[in-house]
């Protein structure tokens, strides 16, 4: 099954062919680009096809749907909580509980085996799996082997590669074959977990959903593909190995999306002096 299929996008394999081929699921706010974004007079309209890759090619990016394009399984699906009334203030509300201090790769790891463990594993390893580094070869493999557990790791690596090494699919989004941004560009991909939910706790298993936003795009005067939000939630299933929750599958899907404000877009450089210089968080429940 390609991810097209499972998700309702093209194959990011044949971007130029069917560059993503898509009802539109995503809403995306488009900035105002008669005050930059980015560089100066405002462009004319670009094509439809060429609209489509640029948002749709955010889900591509986000968790490394790649590494499940070719496995079975249905569509999305989120599990109910409650009895349909509003949900309590403990479902939102943080536990308390310090984030983790140890690392792995990088990444927040070593964390309790309870649902607050779970909850915070799922925020940091989507945040990890939304990031460029999914784009450098040594930095990704670094991340799918910290997240994954290692069965599901060993056995995805290969697609991983083979999808964010593809120079149609970068060339699509605006990035040089080896993954880099073009000179005078700043490259971004990050998640913002908002919150998570466990849906399911069981041994050493345990299903967690996470609503994020995202940013994605390229920062500078010459970008054509200017950095855009969007919002999804993903169920991940992680099982427990090695002392530690890591994923074995998920599931994604649009939104919940709130209203946009009627906010002017920021400019070029100071969207690249944000991502510069405001760090990420380590996340905790």
């Amino acid at each position: 099954m390609s991810l097209g299929d499972e998700h309702g996008y093209g194959d990011p394999a044949r971007a130029d062919d069917e560059p993503y081929a898509s009802g539109g699921q995503t809403r995306t706010r488009l900035p105002d680009r008669s005050a930059d974004p980015y560089g100066g007079a405002r462009r004319g309209a670009r094509s439809s096809s060429r609209s489509l890759v640029t948002v749709v090619a955010v889900v591509v990016l986000l968790i490394a749907a790649i590494a499940f394009a070719n496995r079975g399984g249905g569509g999305s699906s989120s599990a109910d909580s409650g009895n349909g009334a509003n949900p309590r203030a403990a479902a939102t509300a943080a536990s308390g509980n310090r984030p983790v201090t140890t690392k792995t790769a990088g990444i927040p790891s070593g964390f309790g085996h309870d649902e607050q463990g779970a909850q915070s594993a799922a925020a940091n390893y989507s945040v990890a799996l939304g990031s460029t580094g999914m784009f450098d070869t040594d930095q990704r493999h670094r991340i799918v082997n910290s997240v994954y557990a290692p069965d599901v790791a060993a056995r995805r690596q290969a697609d991983l590669d083979s999808a964010y090494s593809n120079e149609r699919f970068l060339r699509n989004i605006g990035l040089n074959k080896d993954g880099t941004a073009p000179a005078g560009q700043t490259f971004i991909s990050r998640v913002i977990p908002v919150g998570t939910k466990i849906t399911s706790l069981s041994g050493n298993s345990a299903s967690v959903e996470v609503w994020y936003t995202s940013l994605f795009g390229l920062s500078g005067e010459a970008s054509t593909n200017p950095v855009s939000e969007s919002w999804y939630t993903t169920t991940y299933q992680m099982t427990w190995v090695g002392n530690d929750w890591k994923i074995t599958d998920f599931q994604q899907k649009d939104g919940p999306v709130p209203v946009g404000r009627d906010q002017k877009a920021s400019i070029a450089d100071d969207m690249t002096k944000a991502v510069e210089e405001y760090g990420g968080f380590t996340y905790a429940r």
